[in-house]
């Protein structure tokens, strides 16, 4: 029996989330919710129908065992436990919630309703940090000593557009959230949790398009042993440099790096020979500039195989709560980062 799928939000992000159920031969797309007009957004192709709010999706649309939230991030932790309370499982783009607390209504939500709740890291999936998870697990690379994440991404008027959502702390939650959630989800999935956080924030040619920073450069320590930090920026000029990941552990340095973390640039590990690595997916493709790895067909075979088979999310509602709990906690020492505001509500899609 095929999965059904409804899609809320209907931007670039939401509409790759239906070509890629559209594609699954176990999954059916039933809807799209949008407050916009049906002739600005593009939806012909998948010829559904189109509601104006998940209240109307909800109450006047089809069937659907699955939503997929894909609307601004202020939005996700209202409209998915007002999803789940209708009885439907949860598929939420990335940042799960901006704050902890939000997940924690998710997550209890979910469990009192029993229902799955996704979270869309699709990083995981990519060939070079599959290996490298193998190579941690497996300890090759004996004792980690230290640990460098670099994201220097471009984000410039091109993206931060008047009357757009991102850019607005309510809507949006910064840089952190936005951009970069991805890759301190692959940094607690390898590496666990850190403490003793100290950052430095600054915002360089954002001042007048975003409510917070741009760059910063965060040092800590693992709970699990060895020292870290995460250096990002979104003013690097006209178009992306790198997203990378530097290991140095007592048996080995590696480095997977590229645009996106979907290039080995460098593996030397005592004893070991580097195997030839499956293709990574290209990045997201929003025209001017890019994205993360395209890798959200393998987001609905998951959830369609924990579905069917009982299996477990490969990124679940814990984890997700973790990488916003992360984030809130390096952003506590943040001048650009004020006091969260009440959210606002759901009449506000990408």
């Amino acid at each position: 029996m095929k999965v059904k799928f409804a899609v809320l939000g209907a931007g670039y992000i939401g509409k790759r989330h239906a070509e890629m159920i559209v594609r699954n031969e176990n999954a059916e797309l039933t809807g799209f919710a949008d407050i916009r007009p049906a002739d600005t957004l593009g939806l012909d192709a998948f010829g559904v129908p189109l509601y104006n709010s998940l209240d109307d999706l909800l109450s006047n649309g089809p069937e659907f065992d699955v939503l997929n939230i894909a609307t601004p991030n202020g939005l996700h932790g209202k409209q998915a436990i007002q999803a789940i309370k209708a009885g439907k499982h949860i598929v939420i783009e990335k940042p799960m919630a901006l704050t902890k607390a939000e997940c924690e209504q998710i997550i209890f939500q979910a469990m009192a309703n029993h229902k799955l709740v996704f979270c869309v890291m699709q990083n995981r999936y990519s060939p070079p940090s599959v290996w490298i998870k193998n190579l941690l697990d497996e300890g090759t690379l004996g004792k980690i000593q230290m640990v460098q994440v670099n994201c220097y991404w471009n984000r410039d008027e091109r993206y931060y557009k008047a009357g757009n959502w991102k850019g607005l702390q309510e809507l949006d939650g910064g840089t952190l959230f936005t951009q970069f959630s991805h890759f301190i989800d692959i940094m607690y999935w390898l590496f666990g949790d850190i403490t003793d956080i100290k950052g430095r924030f600054e915002d360089f040619t954002h001042q007048s398009n975003t409510e917070f920073e741009d760059s910063g450069i965060v040092h800590f320590s693992f709970l699990n042993g060895g020292l870290g930090s995460f250096n990002y920026s979104t003013s690097v000029w006209d178009k992306n440099f790198e997203s990378s990941l530097t290991i140095i552990g007592s048996n080995g340095t590696v480095k997977i790096g590229g645009q996106y973390m979907n290039e080995v640039e460098y593996c030397h590990i005592k004893d070991y020979t580097m195997p030839l690595l499956p293709p990574s997916n290209p990045a997201n493709d929003y025209g001017p500039y890019k994205g993360s790895a395209a890798n959200h067909n393998y987001v609905i075979d998951n959830v369609i195989n924990s579905i069917h088979q009982k299996i477990a999310p490969t990124t679940n509602a814990l984890e997700g709560m973790k990488v916003v709990e992360m984030i809130e906690r390096i952003y506590g020492n943040n001048p650009y980062f004020p006091a969260k505001k009440g959210l606002l509500g759901d009449n506000y899609f990408s």
